[in-house]
């Protein structure tokens, strides 16, 4: 089991999202509680992401704590990912 905390700017894109895309997402969110393992997100940084059809989950994972650090959709995942 992990604990989820997150980052102070985790739903700048997070939201924009309409209410039911937010439900959707949130879902998912809360399935890293207790999901064992995630994709390791590529370019050497120390995220992990989430797929959940155009949607990422963005979190870095320290021991049992898991950090969500962005949320959205594909096109606001390219622009997080270039800032990082």
């Amino acid at each position: 089991m992990f604990t989820l905390e997150y980052d102070l700017e985790w739903d700048k894109y997070f939201s924009k999202l309409d209410k039911s895309e937010k439900e959707k997402l949130g879902k998912k969110i809360l399935t890293l509680k207790t999901k064992d393992s995630s994709r390791h997100l590529k370019y050497g940084l120390n995220f992990f992401v989430l797929e959940s059809g155009q949607y990422r989950v963005c979190f870095e994972q320290i021991n049992k704590k898991r950090i969500i650090m962005f949320a959205g959709n594909h096109k606001q995942y390219e622009k997080w990912l270039k800032q990082q």
